[in-house]
């Protein structure tokens, strides 16, 4: 939720703790229906043209999420949380509040990456990373996910969900750190409520989302404007530009 930006941001405090933010950064939730169904009765192809419009139509979209990462090679859980942001054509904001404050923003040109933990800001052009990152091209609005994606019925052990459509995503293009991923959509709203991101080294970074608003004039109590993605640091911060 965002993906080798993602890895970027994550390393310094969780090293290879993910993707996405995104893959993200893909996006979120709405009310699951009480019953439990399959989770496919439409087609793959069918539920991400839906998927596309959605997003399509949006102005802005802001969520909080819940983040977890599990290494093949490791027993350990990486965790994180916080809330996120997205405004066409090319805005976006992670604050995340767990396990440590870190705030990563982009508005368009450049990415500032914060630290509170190591008290460094990493600012870097947002160009080479935001045209290579499939899932930033979406959720911004740039990208096509029928395009940018083969869409596949799930492989999970369990399918069966409540009130989502699941789809499995793999890039077109071989992509540095997703190999595939799996969208949970829900029926009513077809937003993401979950994005489950595989890379190459089995690693699974899975993204829930919740309180999720659609074209919303706020985010955590501030106008949703450009000034919302300049972030500036405490004065004691080391600033690093690359």
């Amino acid at each position: 939720m965002f993906s080798s930006i993602i890895h970027v941001f994550h390393k310094s405090l969780h090293p290879s703790i993910i993707l996405f933010c995104a893959m993200l950064s893909f996006l979120f939730c709405g009310v699951l229906e009480p019953s439990t169904v399959t989770a496919n009765t439409l087609e793959p192809l069918a539920i991400a043209e839906k998927l596309q419009t959605t997003y399509e139509e949006a102005r802005t979209l802001s969520a909080d999420f819940k983040q977890t990462t599990a290494l093949q090679l490791s027993s350990r859980v990486k965790q994180g949380a916080g809330s996120m942001v997205f405004q066409k054509p090319g805005q976006m904001r992670w604050d995340y509040v767990e396990p440590d404050q870190q705030v990563l923003i982009s508005d368009g040109k450049t990415i500032s990456m914060y630290f509170e933990k190591s008290k460094q800001m990493i600012i870097t052009a947002a160009k080479e990373f935001l045209q290579s990152d499939v899932t930033y091209s979406f959720f911004a609005g740039k990208g096509d996910v029928i395009k940018d994606f083969e869409i596949l019925e799930p492989n999970l052990p369990n399918s069966i969900t409540k009130g989502s459509y699941i789809i499995k995503l793999v890039p077109r293009k071989t992509h540095p750190q997703v190999a595939y991923m799996h969208a949970w959509i829900t029926k009513q709203s077809f937003l993401i409520n979950r994005l489950q991101i595989v890379d190459h080294f089995d690693t699974v970074t899975d993204l829930h989302f919740s309180n999720i608003q659609v074209n919303a004039e706020q985010y955590n109590n501030r106008k949703i404007d450009d000034d919302l993605f300049f972030f500036m640091p405490p004065a004691d911060t080391e600033i690093i530009e690359q």
